[in-house]
């Protein structure tokens, strides 16, 4: 699934994406780091993968 990084907190490695329809869904370190990830900005497009309405994958969307 594919969604837009709105925050991102450096020191807890937490934040929140924007799904396209505008809803805004968390995510937790472990998820940050398991897409391999260093930094995120706001406005990048991401991908995610989900679990039970939890966000388990954050990595950047390639084409």
């Amino acid at each position: 699934m594919h969604a837009t990084a709105y925050t991102y907190d450096p020191e807890t490695r937490s934040g929140q994406v924007l799904l396209d329809d505008g809803t805004p869904v968390p995510f937790d370190a472990p998820a940050f780091d398991a897409g391999g990830l260093r930094l995120l900005r706001p406005g990048q497009r991401v991908r995610i993968e989900t679990t039970d309405g939890r966000i388990t994958l954050v990595t950047l969307q390639t084409f």
